[in-house]
Protein backbone atom coordinates (compact mmCIF):
# COMPACT_ATOMS: atom_id res chain seq x y z
CA UNK A 1 0.00 0.00 0.00
CA UNK A 2 1.39 3.35 -1.09
CA UNK A 3 0.63 6.51 0.84
CA UNK A 4 0.65 10.09 -0.47
CA UNK A 5 1.18 12.45 2.45
CA UNK A 6 0.32 16.15 2.01
CA UNK A 7 1.59 18.37 4.83
CA UNK A 8 0.25 21.93 5.04
CA UNK A 9 0.90 24.77 7.46
CA UNK A 10 3.77 25.41 9.84
CA UNK A 11 6.99 23.63 10.72
CA UNK A 12 5.34 22.23 13.86
CA UNK A 13 2.75 20.58 11.66
CA UNK A 14 5.56 19.23 9.49
CA UNK A 15 7.04 17.46 12.52
CA UNK A 16 3.65 15.81 13.12
CA UNK A 17 3.64 14.69 9.48
CA UNK A 18 7.11 13.21 9.85
CA UNK A 19 6.04 11.36 13.01
CA UNK A 20 3.01 9.91 11.19
CA UNK A 21 5.21 8.91 8.24
CA UNK A 22 7.47 7.15 10.73
CA UNK A 23 4.56 5.28 12.28
CA UNK A 24 3.28 4.16 8.88
CA UNK A 25 6.73 3.13 7.65
CA UNK A 26 7.11 0.81 10.63
CA UNK A 27 3.85 -0.85 9.59
CA UNK A 28 5.22 -1.58 6.12
CA UNK A 29 3.58 1.19 4.12
CA UNK A 30 5.54 2.82 1.32
CA UNK A 31 5.26 6.41 0.12
CA UNK A 32 4.77 8.25 -3.14
CA UNK A 33 4.62 11.87 -4.29
CA UNK A 34 2.42 10.92 -7.25
CA UNK A 35 -1.32 10.99 -6.56
CA UNK A 36 -1.91 8.65 -9.51
CA UNK A 37 0.22 6.00 -7.76
CA UNK A 38 -1.30 6.37 -4.28
CA UNK A 39 -3.65 3.91 -2.58
CA UNK A 40 -4.09 6.12 0.49
CA UNK A 41 -3.92 9.91 0.85
CA UNK A 42 -3.36 11.70 4.15
CA UNK A 43 -3.86 15.48 4.30
CA UNK A 44 -2.36 17.16 7.38
CA UNK A 45 -4.21 20.47 7.59
CA UNK A 46 -3.80 23.96 9.04
CA UNK A 47 -6.42 26.51 10.10
CA UNK A 48 -4.35 29.23 11.78
CA UNK A 49 -5.46 32.00 9.39
CA UNK A 50 -8.07 32.18 6.63
CA UNK A 51 -5.59 31.62 3.80
CA UNK A 52 -4.34 28.44 5.47
CA UNK A 53 -7.90 27.29 6.08
CA UNK A 54 -8.82 27.81 2.42
CA UNK A 55 -5.72 25.96 1.24
CA UNK A 56 -6.57 23.02 3.50
CA UNK A 57 -10.20 22.85 2.38
CA UNK A 58 -9.30 23.11 -1.31
CA UNK A 59 -6.70 20.36 -0.94
CA UNK A 60 -9.19 18.05 0.79
CA UNK A 61 -11.78 18.71 -1.95
CA UNK A 62 -9.22 17.97 -4.66
CA UNK A 63 -8.24 14.68 -3.03
CA UNK A 64 -11.92 13.84 -2.44
CA UNK A 65 -12.40 13.82 -6.22
CA UNK A 66 -9.80 11.04 -6.44
CA UNK A 67 -11.68 9.06 -3.80
CA UNK A 68 -14.99 9.67 -5.57
CA UNK A 69 -13.55 8.38 -8.86
CA UNK A 70 -12.26 5.22 -7.18
CA UNK A 71 -8.61 6.05 -7.85
CA UNK A 72 -7.69 5.80 -4.14
CA UNK A 73 -8.90 3.46 -1.40
CA UNK A 74 -8.79 5.76 1.63
CA UNK A 75 -8.70 9.49 2.41
CA UNK A 76 -7.55 10.55 5.89
CA UNK A 77 -7.61 14.14 7.18
CA UNK A 78 -5.47 15.17 10.16
CA UNK A 79 -4.22 18.38 11.82
CA UNK A 80 -5.73 21.59 13.11
CA UNK A 81 -8.57 21.93 10.60
CA UNK A 82 -9.55 18.31 11.24
CA UNK A 83 -9.55 18.90 15.00
CA UNK A 84 -11.54 22.12 14.80
CA UNK A 85 -14.07 21.25 12.08
CA UNK A 86 -14.29 17.46 12.28
CA UNK A 87 -18.11 17.35 12.21
CA UNK A 88 -18.35 19.80 9.31
CA UNK A 89 -15.75 17.88 7.28
CA UNK A 90 -17.52 14.55 7.72
CA UNK A 91 -20.88 16.12 6.87
CA UNK A 92 -19.79 18.21 3.88
CA UNK A 93 -17.10 15.92 2.41
CA UNK A 94 -18.32 12.32 2.85
CA UNK A 95 -15.38 11.04 0.80
CA UNK A 96 -13.20 11.62 3.87
CA UNK A 97 -12.95 8.25 5.63
CA UNK A 98 -11.28 9.13 8.93
CA UNK A 99 -10.54 12.26 10.96
CA UNK A 100 -7.38 12.19 13.10
CA UNK A 101 -7.15 14.87 15.80
CA UNK A 102 -4.06 16.87 16.71
CA UNK A 103 -3.26 14.71 19.74
CA UNK A 104 -3.93 11.37 18.00
CA UNK A 105 -1.14 11.35 15.43
CA UNK A 106 0.33 8.14 16.88
CA UNK A 107 -2.96 6.44 15.96
CA UNK A 108 -2.47 7.08 12.24
CA UNK A 109 -1.87 3.39 11.46
CA UNK A 110 -5.11 2.41 13.18
CA UNK A 111 -6.91 5.16 11.25
CA UNK A 112 -5.62 3.88 7.91
CA UNK A 113 -6.32 0.25 8.73
CA UNK A 114 -9.89 1.00 9.80
CA UNK A 115 -10.52 2.91 6.57
CA UNK A 116 -9.12 0.12 4.39
CA UNK A 117 -11.19 -2.45 6.26
CA UNK A 118 -14.37 -0.52 5.51
CA UNK A 119 -14.95 0.23 9.19
CA UNK A 120 -13.61 3.81 9.46
CA UNK A 121 -12.90 4.89 13.00
CA UNK A 122 -12.13 8.52 13.84
CA UNK A 123 -9.10 9.03 16.09
CA UNK A 124 -9.77 11.88 18.52
CA UNK A 125 -7.99 12.09 21.85
CA UNK A 126 -8.28 14.67 24.68
CA UNK A 127 -6.28 17.84 24.10
CA UNK A 128 -4.29 17.25 27.29
CA UNK A 129 -2.79 14.03 25.93
CA UNK A 130 0.99 13.90 26.29
CA UNK A 131 2.85 15.12 23.16
CA UNK A 132 4.40 12.58 20.79
CA UNK A 133 8.11 13.13 21.43
CA UNK A 134 11.04 10.82 20.91
CA UNK A 135 9.44 8.93 18.02
CA UNK A 136 11.20 7.71 14.90
CA UNK A 137 10.47 10.11 12.04
CA UNK A 138 10.80 10.18 8.28
CA UNK A 139 12.67 13.45 7.71
CA UNK A 140 11.32 15.37 4.72
CA UNK A 141 13.58 18.46 4.81
CA UNK A 142 16.44 17.02 2.79
CA UNK A 143 18.28 15.28 5.61
CA UNK A 144 20.80 17.96 6.62
CA UNK A 145 18.44 19.94 8.87
CA UNK A 146 15.33 19.04 10.84
CA UNK A 147 12.85 20.58 13.23
CA UNK A 148 12.67 19.41 16.83
CA UNK A 149 9.27 20.11 18.40
CA UNK A 150 9.91 20.52 22.11
CA UNK A 151 6.36 21.22 23.30
CA UNK A 152 2.75 21.14 22.21
CA UNK A 153 -0.09 23.63 22.79
CA UNK A 154 -0.07 27.09 24.36
CA UNK A 155 -1.21 28.80 27.57
CA UNK A 156 -0.96 32.40 26.37
CA UNK A 157 -4.48 32.73 24.91
CA UNK A 158 -3.76 35.77 22.73
CA UNK A 159 -7.12 37.18 21.68
CA UNK A 160 -6.57 36.53 17.95
CA UNK A 161 -5.31 32.96 18.22
CA UNK A 162 -7.21 29.66 17.98
CA UNK A 163 -4.23 27.42 18.82
CA UNK A 164 -5.15 26.63 22.48
CA UNK A 165 -8.55 25.37 21.28
CA UNK A 166 -7.11 23.01 18.67
CA UNK A 167 -3.80 22.09 20.31
CA UNK A 168 -4.57 22.34 24.03
CA UNK A 169 -2.56 23.85 26.87
CA UNK A 170 1.24 23.93 26.94
CA UNK A 171 2.79 20.47 27.34
CA UNK A 172 6.54 19.95 27.19
CA UNK A 173 8.13 16.84 25.71
CA UNK A 174 10.33 15.15 28.36
CA UNK A 175 14.00 16.02 27.89
CA UNK A 176 15.12 12.40 27.62
CA UNK A 177 12.69 11.89 24.71
CA UNK A 178 13.97 14.97 22.92
CA UNK A 179 17.60 13.93 23.34
CA UNK A 180 16.80 10.45 22.02
CA UNK A 181 15.04 11.98 19.02
CA UNK A 182 17.89 14.42 18.42
CA UNK A 183 20.49 11.62 18.51
CA UNK A 184 18.50 9.57 16.01
CA UNK A 185 18.15 12.58 13.71
CA UNK A 186 21.86 13.40 13.81
CA UNK A 187 22.75 9.73 13.31
CA UNK A 188 20.74 9.99 10.10
CA UNK A 189 22.79 12.94 8.86
CA UNK A 190 21.01 15.97 10.36
CA UNK A 191 23.53 18.72 11.18
CA UNK A 192 21.16 21.55 12.14
CA UNK A 193 18.32 21.23 14.62
CA UNK A 194 15.68 23.96 14.69
CA UNK A 195 13.80 24.03 17.98
CA UNK A 196 10.10 24.83 17.60
CA UNK A 197 6.93 24.98 19.69
CA UNK A 198 4.11 27.48 19.97
CA UNK A 199 6.54 29.03 22.44
CA UNK A 200 9.98 27.54 23.04
CA UNK A 201 10.97 29.78 25.95
CA UNK A 202 8.51 28.19 28.41
CA UNK A 203 9.89 24.71 27.83
CA UNK A 204 9.88 22.54 30.96
CA UNK A 205 7.75 24.72 33.25
CA UNK A 206 5.00 22.08 33.35
CA UNK A 207 7.35 19.13 33.82
CA UNK A 208 10.20 20.50 35.90
CA UNK A 209 8.73 23.58 37.58
CA UNK A 210 11.21 25.91 35.90
CA UNK A 211 12.18 27.17 32.45
CA UNK A 212 14.42 24.38 31.24
CA UNK A 213 15.32 25.50 27.73
CA UNK A 214 18.88 26.47 28.78
CA UNK A 215 19.44 22.98 30.19
CA UNK A 216 18.02 21.32 27.08
CA UNK A 217 20.29 23.43 24.87
CA UNK A 218 23.38 22.47 26.86
CA UNK A 219 22.52 18.77 26.51
CA UNK A 220 21.91 19.11 22.77
CA UNK A 221 25.26 20.85 22.36
CA UNK A 222 26.95 17.67 23.62
CA UNK A 223 25.77 15.71 20.57
CA UNK A 224 28.97 15.42 18.56
CA UNK A 225 27.41 15.18 15.09
CA UNK A 226 25.32 18.33 15.61
CA UNK A 227 26.78 21.58 14.21
CA UNK A 228 24.00 24.18 14.50
CA UNK A 229 21.07 24.71 16.85
CA UNK A 230 18.52 27.39 15.99
CA UNK A 231 15.75 28.80 18.21
CA UNK A 232 12.35 29.90 16.93
CA UNK A 233 9.29 31.41 18.65
CA UNK A 234 10.84 32.93 21.77
CA UNK A 235 8.34 35.21 23.50
CA UNK A 236 10.12 38.37 24.73
CA UNK A 237 8.76 38.25 28.29
CA UNK A 238 10.09 34.72 28.82
CA UNK A 239 13.69 35.26 27.67
CA UNK A 240 15.90 34.95 30.75
CA UNK A 241 19.46 36.03 31.48
CA UNK A 242 20.35 32.33 31.78
CA UNK A 243 19.07 31.67 28.26
CA UNK A 244 21.01 34.64 26.88
CA UNK A 245 24.21 33.39 28.49
CA UNK A 246 23.78 29.88 27.09
CA UNK A 247 23.26 31.28 23.57
CA UNK A 248 26.30 33.49 24.08
CA UNK A 249 28.59 30.77 25.41
CA UNK A 250 27.67 27.65 23.43
CA UNK A 251 29.34 27.67 20.00
CA UNK A 252 26.77 25.38 18.37
CA UNK A 253 23.84 27.70 19.08
CA UNK A 254 23.25 30.12 16.22
CA UNK A 255 23.17 33.76 17.25
CA UNK A 256 19.64 33.95 15.89
CA UNK A 257 16.37 34.44 17.73
CA UNK A 258 12.84 34.55 16.39
CA UNK A 259 10.88 36.85 18.73
CA UNK A 260 7.26 37.41 17.63
CA UNK A 261 6.27 40.90 18.83
CA UNK A 262 3.08 41.44 16.70
CA UNK A 263 2.81 45.23 17.17
CA UNK A 264 4.69 48.34 18.25
CA UNK A 265 1.61 49.97 19.80
CA UNK A 266 0.96 49.44 23.51
CA UNK A 267 -2.78 49.87 23.00
CA UNK A 268 -2.91 47.13 20.37
CA UNK A 269 -0.60 44.81 22.31
CA UNK A 270 -3.00 45.08 25.24
CA UNK A 271 -6.01 44.30 23.03
CA UNK A 272 -4.12 41.33 21.64
CA UNK A 273 -3.65 39.95 25.13
CA UNK A 274 0.12 40.10 24.82
CA UNK A 275 2.17 40.13 28.03
CA UNK A 276 4.64 42.87 27.05
CA UNK A 277 4.53 46.48 25.93
CA UNK A 278 6.71 48.10 23.30
CA UNK A 279 9.06 49.48 25.97
CA UNK A 280 9.70 46.03 27.46
CA UNK A 281 10.32 44.57 24.01
CA UNK A 282 12.74 47.41 23.24
CA UNK A 283 14.63 46.79 26.50
CA UNK A 284 14.93 43.05 25.79
CA UNK A 285 16.23 43.61 22.26
CA UNK A 286 18.77 46.15 23.53
CA UNK A 287 19.96 43.65 26.14
CA UNK A 288 20.31 40.88 23.53
CA UNK A 289 22.34 43.14 21.25
CA UNK A 290 24.54 44.28 24.10
CA UNK A 291 25.27 40.73 25.26
CA UNK A 292 25.48 39.17 21.76
CA UNK A 293 26.51 41.95 19.34
CA UNK A 294 26.20 39.81 16.19
CA UNK A 295 22.78 38.39 17.05
CA UNK A 296 20.20 38.22 14.25
CA UNK A 297 16.67 39.01 15.43
CA UNK A 298 13.64 37.96 13.43
CA UNK A 299 10.08 39.02 14.24
CA UNK A 300 6.51 39.02 12.94
CA UNK A 301 3.84 41.70 13.04
CA UNK A 302 0.07 41.78 12.51
CA UNK A 303 -1.53 44.76 10.80
CA UNK A 304 -5.18 45.76 10.95
CA UNK A 305 -5.99 44.25 14.34
CA UNK A 306 -9.48 45.36 15.49
CA UNK A 307 -9.37 48.95 16.72
CA UNK A 308 -5.93 49.69 15.24
CA UNK A 309 -5.91 53.41 14.42
CA UNK A 310 -3.59 55.28 12.09
CA UNK A 311 -1.83 56.49 15.24
CA UNK A 312 -1.26 52.86 16.34
CA UNK A 313 0.04 52.03 12.88
CA UNK A 314 2.43 54.99 12.96
CA UNK A 315 3.70 53.86 16.38
CA UNK A 316 4.45 50.45 14.91
CA UNK A 317 6.23 52.05 11.95
CA UNK A 318 8.40 54.11 14.31
CA UNK A 319 9.08 51.00 16.39
CA UNK A 320 10.24 49.05 13.32
CA UNK A 321 12.38 51.97 12.18
CA UNK A 322 14.01 52.26 15.60
CA UNK A 323 14.52 48.53 16.26
CA UNK A 324 15.94 47.73 12.80
CA UNK A 325 15.05 44.06 12.94
CA UNK A 326 17.29 41.84 10.83
CA UNK A 327 14.34 39.81 9.57
CA UNK A 328 10.67 40.75 9.66
CA UNK A 329 7.43 39.31 8.29
CA UNK A 330 4.00 40.96 8.32
CA UNK A 331 0.57 39.33 8.28
CA UNK A 332 -2.76 41.07 7.91
CA UNK A 333 -5.12 40.31 10.78
CA UNK A 334 -7.26 37.24 10.08
CA UNK A 335 -10.62 37.13 11.87
CA UNK A 336 -10.94 33.69 13.43
CA UNK A 337 -14.28 32.51 14.80
CA UNK A 338 -14.38 31.52 18.48
CA UNK A 339 -11.61 33.97 19.34
CA UNK A 340 -12.18 37.12 21.46
CA UNK A 341 -10.78 39.36 18.73
CA UNK A 342 -13.41 38.22 16.24
CA UNK A 343 -16.10 39.78 18.41
CA UNK A 344 -14.29 43.05 19.01
CA UNK A 345 -15.71 46.28 17.58
CA UNK A 346 -13.92 48.39 14.96
CA UNK A 347 -12.88 45.61 12.60
CA UNK A 348 -10.52 47.00 9.95
CA UNK A 349 -11.29 46.83 6.18
CA UNK A 350 -9.05 44.50 4.17
CA UNK A 351 -7.68 47.28 1.97
CA UNK A 352 -6.52 49.20 5.06
CA UNK A 353 -4.87 46.08 6.52
CA UNK A 354 -3.04 45.48 3.26
CA UNK A 355 -1.92 49.09 2.88
CA UNK A 356 -0.47 49.09 6.39
CA UNK A 357 1.26 45.78 5.75
CA UNK A 358 2.79 47.12 2.54
CA UNK A 359 4.00 50.30 4.28
CA UNK A 360 5.75 48.32 6.99
CA UNK A 361 7.33 45.97 4.46
CA UNK A 362 8.60 48.89 2.37
CA UNK A 363 10.27 50.31 5.46
CA UNK A 364 11.67 46.92 6.43
CA UNK A 365 12.98 46.40 2.91
CA UNK A 366 15.18 49.48 3.26
CA UNK A 367 16.46 48.21 6.61
CA UNK A 368 17.07 44.69 5.31
CA UNK A 369 18.88 45.82 2.16
CA UNK A 370 21.11 48.11 4.23
CA UNK A 371 21.90 45.31 6.68
CA UNK A 372 22.71 42.95 3.82
CA UNK A 373 25.11 45.55 2.43
CA UNK A 374 26.80 45.85 5.82
CA UNK A 375 27.72 42.14 5.66
CA UNK A 376 30.29 42.81 2.92
CA UNK A 377 33.76 41.91 4.16
CA UNK A 378 32.60 39.41 6.81
CA UNK A 379 33.77 35.82 6.56
CA UNK A 380 31.35 33.20 7.86
CA UNK A 381 30.80 29.48 8.15
CA UNK A 382 27.83 28.64 5.92
CA UNK A 383 25.74 25.54 5.27
CA UNK A 384 25.32 24.34 1.67
CA UNK A 385 21.67 24.08 0.63
CA UNK A 386 22.13 23.03 -2.98
CA UNK A 387 23.45 24.03 -6.38
CA UNK A 388 21.97 26.02 -9.24
CA UNK A 389 21.25 23.67 -12.13
CA UNK A 390 23.95 23.60 -14.83
CA UNK A 391 26.02 26.25 -13.08
CA UNK A 392 28.85 26.27 -10.56
CA UNK A 393 26.78 28.46 -8.25
CA UNK A 394 26.13 27.05 -4.81
CA UNK A 395 23.27 28.14 -2.56
CA UNK A 396 24.04 28.39 1.15
CA UNK A 397 22.66 29.73 4.42
CA UNK A 398 24.48 31.73 7.08
CA UNK A 399 23.66 31.53 10.78
CA UNK A 400 21.33 34.47 10.12
CA UNK A 401 19.11 32.48 7.78
CA UNK A 402 16.47 29.96 8.80
CA UNK A 403 15.30 27.59 6.03
CA UNK A 404 12.38 28.66 3.85
CA UNK A 405 11.83 32.06 5.49
CA UNK A 406 15.12 34.00 5.23
CA UNK A 407 17.65 34.79 2.51
CA UNK A 408 20.47 32.85 0.88
CA UNK A 409 24.13 33.28 0.05
CA UNK A 410 25.43 32.48 -3.47
CA UNK A 411 29.01 31.71 -4.46
CA UNK A 412 30.95 30.09 -7.29
CA UNK A 413 33.37 27.22 -6.98
CA UNK A 414 34.43 24.23 -9.05
CA UNK A 415 34.72 22.16 -5.87
CA UNK A 416 32.17 19.38 -5.44
CA UNK A 417 30.02 20.14 -2.39
CA UNK A 418 26.98 18.41 -0.91
CA UNK A 419 23.92 19.78 0.85
CA UNK A 420 24.73 19.97 4.55
CA UNK A 421 28.44 20.62 4.02
CA UNK A 422 29.95 23.56 5.89
CA UNK A 423 32.44 25.89 4.19
CA UNK A 424 33.97 29.29 4.91
CA UNK A 425 32.81 32.13 2.67
CA UNK A 426 33.76 35.81 2.59
CA UNK A 427 30.89 38.14 1.69
CA UNK A 428 31.71 40.29 -1.34
CA UNK A 429 28.34 41.94 -1.93
CA UNK A 430 24.57 41.68 -1.73
CA UNK A 431 21.55 41.55 -4.01
CA UNK A 432 18.52 42.82 -2.11
CA UNK A 433 17.91 40.23 0.66
CA UNK A 434 20.55 37.76 -0.54
CA UNK A 435 24.33 37.74 -0.21
CA UNK A 436 27.14 37.03 -2.68
CA UNK A 437 30.48 35.64 -1.60
CA UNK A 438 33.71 33.82 -2.35
CA UNK A 439 34.62 30.49 -0.83
CA UNK A 440 37.83 30.41 1.19
CA UNK A 441 40.04 27.62 -0.17
CA UNK A 442 42.19 26.27 2.64
CA UNK A 443 45.52 24.64 1.86
CA UNK A 444 45.49 20.93 2.46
Amino acid sequence: MRVLFISLGCDKNLVDSEVMLGELSQKGYTFTNDETQADIIVVNTCCFINDAKEESINTILEMAELKKSGRIKALIVTGCLAQRYRDEIKREIPEVDVIVGTTAILDISRAVESALAGRPENCLEPLDRAPAGGRRRVVTTGGHYAYLKIAEGCDKHCTYCIIPKVRGNYRSVPMEDLLKEARELTAGGVKELILVAQETTLYGMDLYGKKSLPGLLKELCRIKELSWIRLLYCYPEEITDELIQVIKEEEKICHYLDIPVQSGSDAILKRMGRRTGAGQIRTMIEKLREEIPDICIRTTLITGFPGESEKDHEETMRFVDEMEFDRLGVFTYSEEEDTPAAGMPDQIPEDVKERRRDEIMELQQEIAFEKAGQMTGRCLKVMIEGKEAEEDVYVARTYKDAPEVDGYLFFNTDRQLMSGDFVEVCITGSNEYDLIGEMIIKDR
